[in-house]
């Protein structure tokens, strides 16, 4: 016989702690049951002063203000399985309490027994959501609400899923775009910064004592290579202290607004993010009218959910005037920031009166548009890294030669 700790909740509604003995977990859990009461923690021996630390632990960091964050794909992966257990026919509270009782270590223990006893006490699931705002956003927690409301909340977890799947798909191939170029140019950077460190110094050495004179770009390099070894220090502390405001910086609502808008305006760069936010714009709006929730309502989740902070006032802009009872493409099409193509795509669904239809095109138009923009970036930065790196490599080589043949020309006379 093995002694388990658990915790369960009686039919009244009150919370219950304790230990008892039986053969294994299911013996435990089947006492519990003919003794009339709700399980919703049974852990064994030394698996309970286990989970015991670990709860302490996170109590304490929710208690100082952690700020640790499901990741998306963590996200994805709760609303796939709650989904699949709702579809087979589970009711929910035994669907939380199955995957609250699978063990799994990770970040969405806590979150997922939390939800698992708020709805034994009664509450809905959107509100026991809402209760982690950094892991359900205003566009999950509306969803639920509505599925909830409709009795098809197995549907609409779907539908989040997939949501959620094609945010994290754009996200990916965005950070996938920008790995390969920044693997080069830090491997161009940490090159020139050990031949300016290590290999000019050297040569260096040997023209100081030829006593020679020698030409113009030997000693700008010559230079450049001695003020970085003697003061490498300031180098670092100027790049530290200006990483540090410029994080700072960009924190503040001017700052956050500045490189927006300046990301708008680069070439390369500009097409993945409008194609990105006009995709994730879609997407987001389609799911949420096209699961009852009211336009107003739907584009102030939209506007939250935004990355960029000038397209995110563009939105809010739009909803203030749809306010007065316009339409949102019209609206959209008077600031400037939106594509024509997208506003009158935006305009055959007002006439039709089928937008989640002509907003899903849009998404797609966009996604496609996403992935071709990747691959014209993943083309273009790759021969200009290498360009700007070979102009720096070419510079110093050309320093030396110039140096050397100098030299040799005047052993030669």
């Amino acid at each position: 016989m093995a002694t388990f700790e658990y915790s369960a909740r009686r039919a009244s509604g009150e919370k219950q702690q304790g230990s008892l003995e039986a053969a294994d977990r299911r013996a435990a859990l089947l006492q519990l049951e003919r003794s009339g009461v709700i399980p919703i923690s049974v852990v064994e021996g030394a698996a309970a002063k286990k989970k015991a630390a670990k709860d302490t632990a996170a109590a304490v960091a929710r208690k100082f203000g952690g700020k640790r964050k499901m990741k998306t794909r963590d996200i994805l992966d709760f609303t796939t399985e709650l989904s699949d257990l709702l579809a087979a026919g589970m009711k929910l509270s035994k669907a939380l309490g199955t995957m609250a009782a699978r063990r799994s270590d990770t970040e969405a223990d806590d979150m997922i027994r939390s939800l698992h006893e708020e709805i034994n006490r009664g509450t809905s699931l959107s509100d026991a959501m809402a209760k982690h705002p950094r892991i359900f956003g205003r566009l999950y927690v509306n969803l639920i609400r509505a599925g909830e409301a409709s009795g098809a909340l197995a549907e609409i977890l779907e539908r989040l899923a997939e949501h959620l799947e094609r945010v994290q798909d754009t996200k990916e191939k965005v950070v996938m775009a920008l790995v390969y170029p920044s693997f080069i140019l830090v491997a161009g950077v940490i090159t020139i910064v050990f031949t300016m460190m290590f290999v000019i110094p050297r040569f260096s050495k040997i023209f100081k004592d030829l006593g020679s004179t020698l030409p113009l770009p030997t000693r700008m390099l010559i230079g450049i290579s001695n003020a970085i070894i003697d003061y490498w220090w300031i180098f670092i502390a100027v790049t530290v202290v200006a990483v540090i405001a410029s994080i700072q910086g960009l924190k503040t609502p001017g700052g956050r607004t500045w490189w927006d808008r300046t990301q708008l305006r680069l070439p390369l760069i500009k097409g993945i993010i409008t194609s990105a936010a006009y995709s994730q714009f879609a997407r987001t709006l389609q799911t949420l009218m096209g699961n009852g929730v009211h336009v107003l309502q739907a584009l102030k989740i939209v506007e939250q959910t935004m990355n960029n902070s000038v397209i995110a006032a563009e939105i809010r802009n739009a909803r203030e005037r749809v306010t007065d009872g316009t339409s949102i493409s019209g609206p959209l099409a008077a600031g400037n920031v939106f594509p024509p193509l997208l506003t009158d795509m935006l305009t055959v669904g007002e006439q039709t009166g089928d937008m989640p239809g002509a907003l899903g095109h849009i998404a797609r138009r966009y996604e496609n548009e996403l992935d071709r923009r990747v691959k014209i970036m993943m083309t273009a930065i790759e021969p200009i890294l290498i360009f700007a790196i070979a102009v720096v490599v070419g510079f110093v080589a050309i320093s030396m030669l110039l140096a050397v043949f100098d030299m040799t020309s005047g052993l030669n006379v």
